[in-house]
């Protein structure tokens, strides 16, 4: 235990003294949101997005009539507490449901809404419209508070930042270590693979959760971010989840970095793996309406469900006993990894 302690104290040493790579990581984040609050900040496209479910959809005339509106996207789910969700939060403008006729519509609306109440005028002008018997419209109301872009961008900046601070701070360095000669030094004292992995990942999950922490107090002081459950009921599972999805983003570094001798592979490899998941987790924007084969790539990225976890947290009030998926998904990836990178770990 003292040997471990002691490898996990020069290692946050290391990381202290380096002040670039400590100010990046915590102003990389910082630079991403205020650069999407505010230059993302002016009026929003006028575009409806209309979602709907229910077995009489393909049968309606209504509904042809309805989704052929210009600007309309109109997209069918099978998911339809997850789309009142959106509507309470005004990601979505209407949740439609038709019955098995095809001639009674429910429709979900949120009445602080303008986009909603333009969208409900043109479901009764499609009603108006339709030269089929009449279909019956009812209405139900829905009410939440609306997110804002920045605030359900944030989740998905701190799970990047974790990724890019635990594969690259764990990885690249090992392989810098490997080559320097460092480890055939650390190979004469009494360490183990196992002990030199561990103590990597112990040190830079604490450093990814207490950096993480700060930069979600930073983006309450610069941009009015506020959990949903509050900070009291928040920050415990927060940095319970924090850990987690730390384990197991460095525990993909340390795979990558078990054989590998040169930075400049290691860092061709550690961006192949990085980028893809930058771009199909939902760090940007939802793959609500993408492919099925996209959605299927994207649930194997360790990174979607850190994205998931973060934003069920601090957006939809989440409690860590809520995510057992995602942690037991995560937890498995850090089991497996870890003990993959140490079979194959090599001290030269």
């Amino acid at each position: 235990m003292k040997k471990l302690l002691a490898l996990i104290h020069a290692r946050n040493l290391e990381f202290y003294r380096d002040r670039s790579a400590l100010v990046w990581t915590l102003l990389f984040p910082f630079i991403v949101l205020a650069g999407f609050t505010y230059g993302y900040s002016g009026k929003k496209e006028a575009l409806l997005n209309i979602r709907a479910s229910g077995p009489g959809l393909t049968e309606s005339s209504l509904i042809k009539k309805f989704r052929s509106t210009p600007g309309m996207d109109f997209q069918i789910t099978t998911d339809e507490p997850a789309a009142i969700k959106k509507l309470s939060r005004y990601e979505t403008d209407l949740v439609l449901k038709a019955d098995e006729s095809g001639k009674k519509f429910t429709y979900s609306l949120n009445p602080d809404s303008d986009r909603g109440k333009l969208a409900e005028r043109l479901l009764q002008a499609a009603v108006e419209a339709d030269s089929n018997p009449r279909a019956e419209l009812v209405m139900v109301e829905v009410t939440g508070h609306k997110i804002r872009y920045a605030d359900w961008l944030l989740p998905g900046l701190l799970a990047m930042n974790i990724m890019f601070g635990s594969m690259f701070g764990v990885g690249y360095v090992i392989v810098r270590y490997r080559k320097n000669g460092v480890l055939k030094r650390l190979r004469a004292t009494p360490l183990s693979a196992f002990q030199f992995l561990l103590a990597q990942v112990v040190s830079r999950m604490t450093l990814m959760v207490a950096t993480a922490t700060l930069v979600v107090g930073g983006a309450m002081v610069m941009i009015g971010f506020h959990p949903a459950n509050g900070v009291a009921g928040t920050i415990i599972d927060l940095l319970l989840f924090l850990a987690v999805s730390s384990a197991a983003m460095i525990s993909v570094g340390l795979v990558v970095a078990a054989q590998i001798s040169s930075e400049e592979v290691a860092d061709g490899v550690l961006n192949l793996m990085t980028w893809p998941m930058i771009f199909l987790s939902g760090i940007w924007f939802s793959l609500d309406g993408a492919s099925p084969w996209v959605i299927r790539i994207s649930r194997m990225m360790p990174l979607t469900h850190v994205v998931k976890g973060l934003r069920a947290i601090l957006i939809d009030g989440a409690h860590f006993s809520d995510l057992m998926p995602e942690v037991g998904i995560l937890l498995v990836i850090t089991a497996v990894l870890v003990t993959i990178g140490s079979a194959l770990f090599k001290w030269r």
